[in-house]
């Protein structure tokens, strides 16, 4: 298929006939797939149901010259208010199953990992307990190497099957993986999970609920989860808290709009109802000034960004 093919077809009709008219939108605010509850309109927002169709999309992209994205749950996104002029690949939800085999969890890159720990919780399958919380997917977690509560993905993930930036299907070791603090070889070669692959331990599974209940009782009393937000908003300096220099700055509750440092926990900035993408980014901005003015040091955004260029 040629560039002017799919200029006289459209782009909508080919994505629809590659994934399904069900699965395609135009024109879909981001705001509906975000954690921040902020983004305006996606070119188009297409939910593939399989690797191949994947494939296929992304193909498509390349060949016609649009612009493609991939988003999980958007936990760890801002998007901007004026949208994303491209495709915005949504693999959270149709790409989601999940199975077992013996004391292996797979996980397709989509799977929430909230659904994985309970999974495995109900199997009596312990190691994803520090998981139970963290609001975004399989794909996203590993490329960043989430963690919480002295867990990370690096400790549990025994093989990661993935779609090369060169085209390639791929699986890689848990070790050829390269994880690091919120890091990845997928974050730094590019390329897309497509399933994942955890190795855990028997346990008792009423054990395992209730150690996923206490980290669940920490995360109400020190986090704002009442608020929309993207998690920890900063990536951790070596040697220092991200909260503990923003509120070292006198940040602690810094409001630009609906846009606001956290005053239960200063690592994170919140949507208090109404704020807009811009207010949040000028926020971020703030703090960072703020910050490397008081201590010189400069905090790194663990949010990414999507459609500010």
């Amino acid at each position: 298929m040629k560039d002017g093919t799919i200029v006289k077809t459209g782009m909508l009709e080919i994505l629809q006939k590659l994934v399904g008219t069900e699965h395609v939108w135009a024109g879909e605010l981001m705001k509906n797939h975000t954690t921040f509850r902020v983004g305006g309109p996606a070119r188009y927002l297409v939910q593939p149901e399989s690797a191949k169709a994947l494939v296929k999309v992304i193909e498509t992209c390349l060949e016609a010259g649009v612009p493609y994205t991939i988003v999980g749950n958007g936990s760890n996104l801002l998007v901007s208010d004026r949208g994303y002029d491209g495709v915005v690949i949504h693999l959270f939800k149709n790409m989601s199953r999940m199975w077992i085999q013996g004391n292996f969890l797979t996980a397709e890159a989509g799977a929430l990992l909230v659904r994985a720990a309970s999974l495995a919780c109900r199997e009596g399958l312990s190691g994803l307990e520090f998981a139970s919380g963290i609001p975004g997917t399989v794909g996203g977690a590993l490329v960043m190497n989430a963690g919480a509560y002295g867990g990370e993905m690096k400790d549990v993930v025994c093989c990661a099957k993935v779609l090369t930036a060169e085209g390639w299907i791929r699986e890689y070791t848990g070790e050829e993986m390269d994880f690091g603090y919120r890091r990845s070889r997928i974050a730094k070669d590019g390329g897309i999970v497509l399933e994942a692959e955890f190795r855990l331990l028997p346990g008792d599974p009423e054990k395992i609920r209730d150690r996923m209940d206490e980290l669940k009782e920490q995360r109400v009393k020190k986090q704002p989860l009442e608020y929309a937000s993207a998690g920890s908003t900063f990536k951790r300096p070596e040697g220092y808290f991200a909260g503990k220099l923003i509120e070292d700055a006198g940040l602690r509750g810094f409001r630009i709009g609906d846009a606001q440092v956290s005053e239960k926990h200063c690592g994170f900035v919140i949507n208090r109802g109404n704020a807009t993408a811009a207010e949040i980014m000028e926020l971020i901005q703030a703090v960072q000034e703020k910050v490397y003015e008081h201590s010189g040091i400069r905090l790194q955004p663990e949010v990414k960004f999507l459609g500010w260029e």
